[in-house]
């Protein structure tokens, strides 16, 4: 009898500790998750940061990107690689220049406008030149793609055009939008070209042909008016840290 009494208290002391745990626990449980649940409201002047936008300047090995002072790129503009902007000239937003496998230069006061995507392959099948040269003083429209092709200077790429690899555009050549120039192919100097594949279309007037620069210098000074909305910014103090380092100068 002693021995059943003493089971049955045992028994009972375990529930009920096991219950006021439970309950005790469960408790904070419920309390915790109504406070996770409260909203926080975010102070009035606290800066809403992205973390996940994208990286301007690429570095690949010992290849890293070359920016004028007085050149314009746009923020989300991609530059990787073997790219050098030189003085003067735009690059527009969403853009990408992707030299990671050739050179890739955009020339005094060119442009190379939204959504633009150029690049460089190691070599080309035709045998010329394999790096994309975009000259002075051209004109590269929207959504274009170019491909290890060379624009000489004074030039306009309409938009949505597409220059395959070893491709070349003389001087004073205008081709219309959504031209495909494919590889290889030449454009006189002079002409205008349009279609798929871009074909002849007629000769340029001489007012047609001084036309060309001056819409490169009118798409550069829109450029300024976006230049000043952002701090300067390029890749000249490179140079210069190397120049010190060469003639061991300290600052």
């Amino acid at each position: 009898m002693a021995t059943t009494l003493a089971r049955i208290a045992r028994k009972s002391l375990t529930t009920n500790t096991a219950f006021s745990l439970n309950r005790h626990f469960g408790t904070e449980a419920v309390a915790a998750a109504t406070a996770s649940t409260k909203s926080i409201t975010p102070s009035a002047d606290r800066v809403k940061w992205d973390y996940r936008g994208q990286r301007q300047i690429i570095p690949l090995g010992q290849w890293l990107p070359k920016v004028a002072v007085d050149a314009y790129v746009a923020p989300n503009v991609v530059l990787a690689g073997q790219v050098t902007v030189y003085d003067g000239a735009s690059v527009w937003n969403g853009a990408v220049l992707r030299g990671d496998l050739n050179k890739i230069t955009v020339g005094f006061c060119s442009n190379v406008q939204e959504r633009c995507v150029v690049h460089a392959a190691w070599n080309s099948p035709t045998g010329l030149p394999a790096e994309t040269s975009i000259e002075r003083y051209v004109t590269v429209g929207a959504y274009s793609l170019l491909r290890s092709c060379t624009i000489e200077p004074e030039c306009i790429i309409g938009q949505h055009s597409i220059l395959m690899e070893g491709s070349l555009v003389e001087t004073h050549s205008i081709l219309e939008a959504g031209s495909v120039v494919p590889p290889g192919r030449r454009i006189p100097t002079g002409e205008l070209w349009a279609g798929n594949p871009a074909r002849f279309v007629r000769t340029l007037t001489h007012e047609e042909t001084l036309e060309i620069p001056k819409l490169a210098v009118a798409i550069n000074d829109l450029s300024k008016t976006h230049f000043f909305e952002f701090l300067p910014y390029s890749t000249v103090y490179l140079e210069v840290e190397k120049l010190k380092k060469k003639l061991e100068i300290k600052v």
